[in-house]
Formats: C-alpha cells, sequence, structure tokens
C-alpha cells in the first residue's frame, strides 16, 4: 500500500474523530436550556453558551470552507436569517467585545445544534476530499513559520475543543444556579 495514502487516511480519520467529539458535544451542552440560561453570563464581560457554540460552529465553518473552497452552511443554507443576529453577515465572533457578545440572541435553541450539524457536514465534506499533498500546502506566509492547511485544520479543531468546553463550563454555573 501506498505510505502516503495511509499517512493521508490515517490523518483525516484522525481529524473526522476530533471534530466528530465536538459534534457530539455541541447537543449535550444545549440539552434541556432554555434561551434564557443559554444567554446567562457569569458576568458581563464573560461569554455565554449560546454565543461560544455559534463561535465554535461559525469559526469552524468559514475556516474548512475555505480551505476545502466549498460554500459553509451559514452561506448555503439560511442560518443567517434564522439565527437573525444583530452582525454583519460574515461576522464569526472573533475579536468581538463584550458588549456585542450581549448583543446575541436566541431565538430558537435548536438553532444552534442545527447549524454546528451543518457545520460538521462542510467539515466531512472538506477533510475527506483532502489529499496526501494538500496536508503540507502553506496556506498563509504572513506567520513564521507559515501555516499549511494541516496546521490550520488543527488550529481549528482546538478551538472549538477550547469553546466546547467553556460552554460545558459555564452550563455546570448555569445548573448550579437552578
Amino acid at each position: 500500500m501506498d505510505d502516503s495514502r495511509t499517512s493521508a487516511s490515517t490523518t483525516t480519520e484522525l481529524l473526522i474523530d476530533g471534530f466528530g467529539r465536538i459534534a457530539e458535544g455541541v447537543p449535550g451542552v444545549v440539552a434541556g436550556l432554555s434561551a434564557e440560561q443559554l444567554l446567562w453570563r457569569p458576568d458581563p464581560e464573560a461569554n455565554h453558551i449560546a454565543w461560544l457554540v455559534w463561535h465554535l460552529s461559525r469559526q469552524q465553518d468559514e475556516q474548512l470552507a475555505g480551505l476545502g473552497h466549498v460554500r459553509s452552511a451559514w452561506r448555503s443554507g439560511d442560518w443567517a436569517a434564522r439565527f437573525d443576529l444583530p452582525y454583519a453577515p460574515d461576522a464569526h465572533g472573533y475579536g468581538m467585545s463584550a458588549a456585542e457578545v450581549g448583543a446575541f440572541t436566541v431565538p430558537d435553541p435548536a438553532h444552534l445544534v442545527g447549524y454546528h450539524e451543518a457545520v460538521h457536514e462542510v467539515t466531512l465534506t472538506v477533510l475527506r476530499g483532502l489529499g496526501a499533498d494538500d496536508y503540507g500546502t502553506v496556506i498563509d506566509r504572513s506567520w513564521d513559520p507559515p501555516v499549511t492547511v494541516s496546521v490550520r485544520i488543527v488550529s481549528v479543531l482546538d478551538d472549538a475543543a477550547k469553546h466546547l468546553g467553556q460552554a460545558q463550563y459555564v452550563r455546570g454555573m448555569v445548573l448550579r444556579r437552578s
């Protein structure tokens, strides 16, 4: 068997497993919580569960879609209209102020899970489309060392995992308040 193909398959399988863990965790962090609970903030500067789940999904969606040269779930579906957020259509949460986070609303908590499910499908499509040569492709030379496809994917996965963990922590705080 071709070692480069085996390596790409193993890499893809590992990444699919990692992103699958995020996809499995999102429904549990939202389950059974009201919109009010999803929007509760430990303090005025903190992020709430709804924003964290939306942001982890948006950053994953845009960055993976960009790598795969496909349309993001946000842009190809009607997610922007469903969420009806007071942000620019291309907003994904990076660099938002506490006031911007506070302006986030949840018309339907199921949107958070549904959107992430759509994002996960985009993620799977992109990952399954990558070949052995793709992982080493430099996509951003403004960093030292330059960023490759593999580095970007791991960065996206790391960010999503951290934000999911933050949302899980805030969920515990919300439940203890009740």
